[in-house]
């Protein structure tokens, strides 16, 4: 699975998900933060599931309907437990991710919405 970790995840969070296969960008990685509407744009033009700790993603799926290929929010997750959660949520649910639902997930509890959903 395609997978965009937004600046505010921990740059830690990527070992988990490339050990395992995925491809995985982080945007901390960029020059400079080109904003939400932007990062959904590109993620959703490469195919890529962002993972994000705010709701600013879902938001704008919700408000603007704004396509998607799943977003995947984290929430209540120190910066070490972020590429394990991460990893248990693709591995468990990329099925979801994949057919565009949004996952807000944290410790012990996990939600799943289908609002939008990938381009045709």
């Amino acid at each position: 699975m395609k997978v965009l970790l937004d600046t505010c995840v921990s740059a830690e969070a990527r070992a988990a998900p490339l050990a395992a296969g995925h491809d995985v960008v982080w945007a901390g990685d960029w020059d400079e933060d080109p904003g939400d509407e932007a990062i959904l744009a590109l993620a959703r033009k490469e195919g890529h599931v962002p993972v994000t700790l705010d709701k600013d993603f879902g938001e704008l799926v919700a408000l603007r309907g704004a396509s998607h290929y799943g977003i995947l929010r984290l929430v209540n997750f120190r910066a070490k437990q972020q590429a394990t959660a991460s990893l248990q949520i693709l591995a468990g649910h990329g099925g979801d991710l994949a057919a565009g639902a949004i996952i807000t997930a944290e410790p012990g509890k996990l939600r799943i919405r289908r609002i939008g959903g990938p381009p045709e």
